[in-house]
């Protein structure tokens, strides 16, 4: 067996699910018990790899998180995803173990909890964050969108103006920041990318034009669901916070294009301080400081 190893590879390979493929079977069986809509939301088969040798910076997105503690009960999803030395033959799960043979127990590792915050899930790149969570899964069923940034592709770009008026039909509540594209902030951040003058500008005035297109389509009942500001200020994340309880952060890198930053997934935690009120704070300040667009 590798050296590299999680408690999960043991496990999977105790049931012959090693494989990609059947694991995608064995998530998707799952994943209709605790939600149909989580069916064919399995990880790439690059973050199947990770999860079984334990290169990883955190725990998963959580849905993915609730998917494998069904899929192993009695097991945490940080135990699962914890390094792990050995064969699993006298593998049991804490459950199963009784007060006679249980092992010393270890200390709680609470510097490491302490680390992770309410931080879920966190993602080398953009394109990896989008590929494990789409914005279908992000977006649909919510009741209050909120995002700043440069352009907003994952809403302009990345999901459907159909999907959108249905959302603004069905009550959803729409916050758009955009980065100016008349500012001296998105010149600025042209430069820095080595863009052409006018590039990022022209897409993030074509994204608030198909915005506000789909927004005229609304009924009249559903008037002031979307609201649309710009913000001419230097640019240093992208924020999205969805029904005020789930926030995808992202930097801007200086030298690289937005797609190469990486992403992290915060979810609200009641009982710890953590990111999601320091982001849903910037958020609401920058928004306070911004001017609708005329």
């Amino acid at each position: 067996m590798p050296t590299e190893s999680t408690l999960l590879r043991v496990l999977l390979r105790q049931r012959h699910m090693q494989g990609y493929l059947t694991f995608r079977k064995e998530y998707d069986r799952v994943a209709k018990q605790l939600d149909g809509d989580l069916v064919g939301q399995w990880p790439s088969k690059a973050q199947f790899y990770r999860w079984m040798s334990g290169d990883l910076l955190g725990l998963p997105y959580a849905d993915h998180c609730r998917i494998l503690e069904k899929m192993f009960p009695g097991w945490t999803a940080q135990q699962l995803l914890a390094p792990h030395e050995g064969d699993g033959e006298s593998l049991v799960t804490p459950q199963q173990r009784t007060a006679s043979d249980a092992p010393a127990p270890r200390p709680v590792q609470l510097p490491q909890q302490a680390r992770l915050a309410d931080i879920t899930a966190a993602y080398a790149t953009r394109t990896e964050f989008l590929h494990n969570i789409t914005p279908r899964t992000l977006f649909d069923g919510a009741k209050q969108i909120s995002m700043a940034g440069l352009s907003l592709n994952m809403l302009c770009q990345q999901y459907s103006d159909r999907s959108l008026l249905d959302a603004i039909e069905g009550g959803t509540v729409i916050r758009a920041l955009f980065l100016d594209p008349s500012g001296i902030y998105s010149t600025f951040r042209e430069r820095e990318e080595g863009l052409p003058e006018g590039h990022l500008s022209t897409l993030t005035r074509l994204n608030i034009e198909a915005l506000r297109r789909v927004g005229s389509k609304a009924s009249p009942s559903a008037e002031g669901s979307l609201d649309i500001r710009v913000y001419d200020e230097p640019i240093r994340y992208n924020i999205t916070i969805v029904n005020q309880s789930k926030c995808v952060v992202q930097p801007y890198l200086p030298d690289a294009r937005g797609v190469e930053s990486p992403t992290l997934v915060i979810e609200k935690d009641e009982t710890m301080p953590g990111l999601y009120t320091t982001f849903a704070q910037v958020f609401e300040s920058m928004w306070d400081r911004a001017r609708e667009v005329a």
